[in-house]
């Protein structure tokens, strides 16, 4: 698929504003994977589709999780993390993307997984990062992405996980995971 029909797709599903979001995103995947050496077209089309479920009703998500045997946790969690697992499945059913890889790193974009691929790690930080999100620290991420992808998404992670323990808001099982064993690849790297 071509990024025009893409993006035709996808600004139907937003808001103008996410869409603007979505664009930045799409840029700082694509910087990413040519930094880092990840599939750029995937890294494009994964971008594009993030969000693609971000505005869905909450029934309907709840209704995909379930009809589709996806994790049951998620519904104990806020709802702001459906919209990546609902995603992915829609962007296979409804834009007819089957590629695993551009599915996964639209699944895990929100919560991280142990065991990242490197698209997945694009597609996380660049949602991150984007020249849109202002917000305490992503500027000292930014700076770190342009050295190691690894420790930039760590630093995302920890802000995140940081910033939902402020707000005494529950924090997905996977963040932790995932978070713990990027730390222990770079640790193991380092030793």
């Amino acid at each position: 698929m071509n990024r025009e029909v893409a993006l035709e797709l996808v600004e139907k599903q937003l808001t103008e504003r996410r869409y603007q979001h979505t664009l930045g995103v799409t840029e700082s995947a694509i910087e990413l994977a040519n930094r880092y050496g990840a599939d750029v077209k995937k890294a494009e089309l994964a971008a594009i589709f993030h969000d693609y479920a971000k505005f869905r009703p909450k029934d309907e998500m709840r209704g995909i999780i379930v009809s589709q045997g996806m994790t049951s946790t998620l519904l104990d969690f806020h709802s702001e993390l459906w919209h990546a697992p609902v995603g992915a499945y829609l962007v296979e059913k409804e834009a007819g993307i089957t590629n695993t890889e551009i599915l996964d790193a639209i699944r895990y974009h929100t919560s991280g997984r142990v065991g990242m691929t490197l698209l997945d790690k694009v597609i996380y930080l660049a949602d991150y990062i984007e020249p849109g999100r202002l917000f305490p620290g992503v500027d000292e991420v930014r700076e770190t992405a342009k050295i190691s992808l690894n420790q930039a998404v760590i630093e995302a992670m920890r802000n995140t996980i940081v910033f939902l323990m402020k707000k005494k808001q529950a924090v997905y099982p996977d963040t932790f995971h995932s978070y713990n064993d990027l730390i222990m690849k770079t640790k193991e790297k380092i030793e």
